[in-house]
């Protein structure tokens, strides 16, 4: 064994031994972006803060010494920064050890590493792991979705999640196949046009209430429900004429069905994720109920801002907030 791989692994059981040294509490999400769907989860074991790649803490309940915490985040990001180094370094050897390379993957995605995330899943696109597949089809959307992404570029990546997304479904339906196969549907109709987007509309509705069936505490499903329903909701006339064209029964929703699937998921996992709160901002302005839009909005203008994507939300939300008088 080389002496990397006995670092490596003794930094492993370190953590491991510490983290499991009291009852472990439930797991709880740290960062999620949906559509933008980021969902990290950790094993928390005495509480405490834990932080992000940039250093910024995240929310969860603090009762143990500021020693513990800094030992959990710098075991996590030596052991992250070695097992990466030897991931990408050596991937035949990990082919037969999924689980370390799902571990890895997931630490990055964590750590908002977007392009070393791509970096390391794009060397399996060829695996027959359906836990793989759909993270794949995940960091392939969130690389097209930066900024830095060039439109041809961007395309490409959408129908290559599209396609990673569906081989994983292919392989094993869980609740994470199903959604992303649904998110990846309804960004490639964006390509395709208002009418195979409409056409697409149940097959996406289906894949989403799907995942919520199969892991119900999955507060993103829930929430990517709601954004389905709001959108029928407001949807515009001549849009709902492309859908009576193409179904007998278009498909309909109100904004209080949007709004019950926003609430339903900040009851499952409170605060997790700002474009929720901004869809629930969003929501109540619509049905004229101007107090808890603006308590709503004003949270999607003061969660931290971990992601693009949180950016551009606290900026609509600064935005409709004026709109109703509030001073910036």
């Amino acid at each position: 064994m080389t002496q990397t791989a006995k670092n490596r692994n003794r930094m492993h059981q370190i953590l491991y031994h510490w983290a499991l040294r009291k009852p472990a509490a439930e797991e709880r999400a740290l960062n999620v972006r949906s559509h933008g769907v980021r969902l990290v989860r950790i094993r928390e074991s005495c509480g405490g803060a834990c932080y992000c790649a940039s250093g910024e803490p995240v929310k969860v309940s603090s009762n143990t010494s500021n020693l513990g915490r800094g030992l959990t985040a710098t075991l996590l990001a030596y052991f992250g920064f070695e097992l990466y180094s030897n991931l990408t370094q050596s991937p035949a050897a990990c082919d037969s050890d999924k689980d370390d390379i799902i571990e890895q993957a997931d630490y990055l995605y964590g750590s908002g590493e977007t392009i070393k995330l791509y970096q390391l899943l794009i060397q399996y696109k060829d695996s027959e792991n359906a836990e793989l597949l759909w993270r794949l089809a995940r960091a392939s959307r969130d690389l097209a979705q930066l900024s830095s992404t060039s439109a041809d570029n961007k395309k490409k990546l959408i129908y290559e999640a599209l396609a990673y997304a569906k081989k994983s479904l292919d392989k094993e339906p869980n609740f994470a196949a199903h959604k992303w196969y649904a998110i990846c549907i309804s960004d490639v109709g964006d390509y395709e046009g208002t009418k195979a987007k409409i056409a697409n509309a149940y097959v996406i509705k289906e894949h989403f209430q799907k995942a919520i069936e199969l892991n119900p505490k999955d507060a993103t499903s829930i929430h990517l429900m709601g954004l389905w329903c709001f959108t029928f909701a407001e949807m515009p006339w001549y849009q709902q004429k492309i859908a009576s064209m193409l179904f007998a029964t278009p498909p309909t929703s109100t904004y209080e069905e949007a709004l019950a699937y926003f609430i339903k998921a900040e009851e499952v996992d409170p605060n997790f994720y700002s474009k929720n709160l901004l869809m629930l901002g969003k929501t109540y302005l619509k049905l004229k109920s101007q107090k808890m839009a603006l308590l709503w909005l004003t949270k999607a203008k003061d969660h931290p801002a971990y992601t693009e994507e949180d950016k551009q939300v606290q900026k609509e939300a600064v935005e409709l907030l004026k709109t109703l008088g509030v001073k910036i």
